[in-house]
């Protein structure tokens, strides 16, 4: 994969708002699982430590990966309970981009504030999904009023859903103006078609607030936008794109993890409005012989740079150690310097990890 084909991603939000299943979701979208696990039953891909089947909770991050529209998407499903919470911090600094989940039934905790403010802490810039829109009570809006008044964000939908409750069945896309209405059977299949004519009236106002919003982008937006009233569809998804990176304003998709609706175009929007490692600052850290300060680029021809954020056991392959690469390459079987011990280390075999494999 080219190095802007990568997305470093964290599904962060408080505990029981989704992410363990939007995660599986996204699995079996991407076709890396062939059958849909469920929390509640036990047989997520994601929670597999017998604790957690047991509890029906994330209690440390998991790692997988899954290729969408020729991008690279390595993912860290969090836990949310103020009890583990201290494991999600650990991986969010190391990640280029998150998907904030907020529940339609409870919009913002005290969990999603404080991860959000690990967000802002460590600039990553994200996108909301609202999940459980099939529940009872479930309310799009007043999710993102939720958000913007708890998190001081602005949301700016940029799609809505389909009908609520036992009545939803997909969303309605705000950029393309088209509806995506989602089988039944949790295969994740959807047709496209026109928005029914109950819902155009609030589609049009959602879209006239979208794009007033996306213009506020860059300089340039928001003059062809004074100008001519109106964007075309790449004019606003680049606005997204920038606005999302300069976290001017937060975009918010809608779904449910557990019927798997919403999941497909959720990982469209991951490839196409969140950064790349190419899109970040710099790596910067200090030269252990010379105590300098120093910046490495995110390529192949600087020299090797990582940093371990966690370290497991298993009982079948011993100590595993995970790193985010920030420059440089690593192959097995090759000697690197450990800075934090100020000794060489021998690097054994490189895996991949997809939930406890």
């Amino acid at each position: 994969y080219d190095t802007s084909k990568i997305r470093n991603l964290g599904i962060v939000a408080h505990g029981g708002a989704g992410k363990t299943s939007l995660s599986e979701a996204i699995l079996f979208n991407a076709g890396m699982i062939d059958r849909l696990g469920k929390v509640d039953d036990g047989t997520s891909t994601m929670d597999y430590e017998p604790e957690e089947i047991k509890r029906k909770i994330s209690i440390s991050s998991s790692l997988d990966h899954c290729d969408w529209g020729g991008h690279s998407i390595h993912f860290v499903d969090t836990p949310g309970y103020g009890d583990f919470i201290a494991d999600t911090r650990a991986c969010m600094r190391t990640l280029d981009c998150v998907v904030v989940i907020l529940s339609a039934i409870s919009g913002v905790k005290v969990q999603t504030e404080e991860v959000w403010n690990w967000a802002n802490e460590f600039e990553i810039p994200r996108i909301a999904f609202v999940n459980k829109m099939d529940r009872e009570r479930a309310n799009f809006l007043r999710a993102i009023d939720d958000m913007e008044k708890a998190l001081k964000s602005r949301g700016v939908a940029i799609q809505m859903p389909l009908g609520s409750e036992d009545n939803f069945e997909g969303v309605i896309d705000l950029i393309k103006m088209k509806a995506y209405r989602f089988s039944k059977d949790q295969s994740g299949k959807f047709t496209m078609s026109d928005i029914p004519a109950e819902y155009m009236d609030e589609a049009k106002r959602l879209r006239e607030h979208m794009v007033e919003t996306v213009a506020e982008a860059y300089d340039a937006l928001t003059e062809k936008y004074l100008e001519a009233g109106e964007l075309s569809e790449e004019e606003i998804l680049d606005g997204l794109r920038v606005g999302t990176m300069r976290n001017t304003f937060t975009a918010v998709l809608c779904g449910s993890a557990t019927q798997n609706i919403g999941v497909p175009q959720l990982l469209d929007a991951i490839c196409a409005y969140l950064p790349s490692p190419l899109d970040r600052t710099k790596a910067v850290g200090k030269n252990p012989k010379t105590d300098a300060i120093e910046e490495r680029a995110p390529e192949e021809s600087e020299p090797f740079s990582a940093l371990v954020f966690k370290t497991t056991s298993d009982p079948y392959t011993g100590k595993i150690t995970i790193f985010r690469v920030y420059s440089g390459v690593l192959n097995s079987d090759s000697t690197i310097f450990n800075s934090t011990k100020g000794v060489e280390e021998r690097i054994g075999q490189i895996y991949e990890l997809e939930g406890k494999k």
